[in-house]
């Protein structure tokens, strides 16, 4: 018999578990900078909500991580998560050249993991996933507690980037 596995608790990073008020503003220009978006992560302060709620799920769940941030920055985010001491567990960010819409990207994500687990909640700051991931069927809990930024909205929508 096979033992029982915790159901998961997936956390999106950008403005939900990091902070990315100081970089901002390389979206904020025309073309967006997007390397320079990227390589100013492994500097985002932690989002004290999120990490609260993240520690607390990890109580009763696996935690795995959902992002739009592409696969090149996959060590930054690792080294990241533990410098701020969260669980180790999978990450799932997107292909380097994929720039779809991140609501598509993540909902296919959580629909594959969903065919083999329980997902308990998805949390992310992202209005248009949050929206699909509830049509979905999914339990949402939206990260409200970084400002939002009406830049990375567009560019997560537009340019499908975090």
């Amino acid at each position: 018999m096979r033992p029982s596995r915790r159901p998961l608790a997936v956390f999106d990073l950008d403005n939900t578990l990091a902070d990315t008020a100081h970089r901002q503003r390389y979206l904020e220009r025309s073309p967006r900078a997007w390397d320079a978006f990227f390589a100013a992560a492994p500097h985002d302060p932690p989002l004290a909500e999120g990490v609260a709620l993240l520690l607390e799920s990890a109580r009763e769940c696996e935690i795995n991580y959902l992002t739009g941030r592409p696969e090149r920055c996959r060590e930054d985010t690792r080294t990241w998560l533990a410098e701020h001491g969260l669980p180790a567990g999978r990450i799932f960010m997107r292909r380097n050249a994929d720039r779809s819409p991140a609501r598509h990207v993540k909902l296919e994500v959580l629909g594959r993991l969903a065919r083999g687990r329980e997902i308990r909640m998805l949390v992310d700051d992202d209005e248009l996933v949050c929206i699909d991931a509830e049509r979905a069927g999914f339990t949402v809990v939206r990260a409200r507690w970084a400002g939002a930024s009406t830049a990375l909205q567009q560019a997560q929508e537009t340019e499908g980037r975090t």
